[in-house]
């Protein structure tokens, strides 16, 4: 038994490994290809458009691992059908569903890998790739996220804190403005929010000014501040919530929640955050029970097969999703509604393998 574990085991990384990462590296390229006219008009290297293609294959990897562990799963197995192999297995007593096993363990270890690169990889590679993009359009501007803020310089040298960006509504939440001197803070602004007005520049609410030579506070309920940049600029900066971790996505989901705006569609994406991943585990379920319930036939068949099973879903998915957003449905519902689907579907084709 344990040398048909390792047998099948082996195969399915040989052909996951070199068709999950080459399918990751191809979509990186495509991706890289999209945005080159936006790159080309800063100083490219060889080294700089390899760095790029590097920091986005977690991304796609996470996109892709639901259909290429189905995929793996109905090839290796449908062909281990083919040749009679599992045929003779259970001549000499052996139980299918046994033989599956390490499949389920495999499953629910991609479920939790899927999870720590959605969590950590993605959103931390998604920052990298916005410093090298800075780095290679050679903007000047100084950028970093600390604690779910954005930190940056505004036109006139003075150091910006946001606590976070509306794209619907320009808007721009919690602000924090540090004015300098030579060595020390002269002037501190901090304004409730920020909307981009018909002139071209912000317009803060509900300031308050402090300043730090004299120990005076001023209050005012407008202050025109056009030492900033554009909603495009934010627009390209901030993060999306896939590029977040949950922490991050659920804290500015509250923030936007506490300030009275509407947040179905980041609900949804927050919940996508943690249904995504196990779909995996089903995935890999559905690719191994139908290889031997449906007899899949020969390995292009089944990766056909595969694909078609992963279009749907996909479909399906998305589908939920807009429906979600839309508010059609609750956002806890949305993203759950076809994982859930697949997972029945796949628990009860394995409860069909034939012992």
């Amino acid at each position: 038994m344990k040398v048909l574990w390792k047998y099948y085991l082996r195969e399915f990384f040989k052909i996951f490994g070199i068709v999950a990462f080459g399918l990751a590296m191809i979509f990186s390229i495509l991706d890289l290809l999209d945005k080159i006219d936006e790159l080309e008009r800063g100083r490219l290297t060889v080294m700089n458009l390899g760095s790029y293609v590097f920091l986005n294959i977690p991304k796609y990897l996470y996109y892709l691992f639901p259909m290429m562990l189905l995929i793996c799963g109905l090839f290796i197995i449908s062909q281990a059908s083919r040749y009679r192999e599992l045929i003779a297995f259970k001549a000499t007593g052996g139980k299918l569903r046994r033989l599956f096993l390490p499949f389920l363990i495999l499953g629910i270890v991609f479920s939790l890998l899927g999870f720590i690169i959605g969590e950590v990889i993605v959103p931390d590679f998604a920052q990298r790739t916005l410093e090298l993009k800075k780095e290679i359009l050679k903007s000047g501007e100084r950028v970093a996220f600390q604690k779910g803020a954005l930190w940056m310089r505004g036109t006139n040298g003075s150091l910006v804190r946001i606590g976070g960006y509306i794209p619907q509504g320009k808007i721009i939440q919690n602000i924090s403005i540090f004015t300098t001197g030579e060595d020390r803070v002269k002037q501190r602004i901090e304004a409730e929010n920020a909307f981009w007005n018909e002139a071209g520049s912000w317009k803060l609410r509900n300031v308050a000014i402090y300043d730090m030579e004299t120990g005076e506070i001023q209050y005012t309920p407008e202050l025109l501040f056009p030492s900033l940049e554009s909603p495009d600029f934010f627009g390209k900066v901030t993060r999306k919530p896939e590029e977040m971790g949950i922490g991050e996505l659920y804290d500015y989901t509250q923030r936007l929640q506490s300030a009275g705006f509407s947040v179905t569609k980041l609900l949804v994406d927050l919940n996508s955050k943690i249904s995504y991943p196990i779909a995996n585990f089903f995935m890999l379920v559905l690719g191994v029970s139908l290889s031997v319930i449906g007899r899949a036939g020969g390995g292009l068949f089944a990766a056909g097969l595969g694909v078609a099973i992963s279009f749907i879903y996909w479909f399906g998915y998305t589908l939920m999703l807009s429906m979600g957003y839309a508010g059609i449905i609750p956002p806890a519902v949305a993203p759950w509604f076809m994982p859930v689907i697949f997972g029945i579907v796949s628990f009860s084709l394995f409860r069909q393998i034939p012992e």
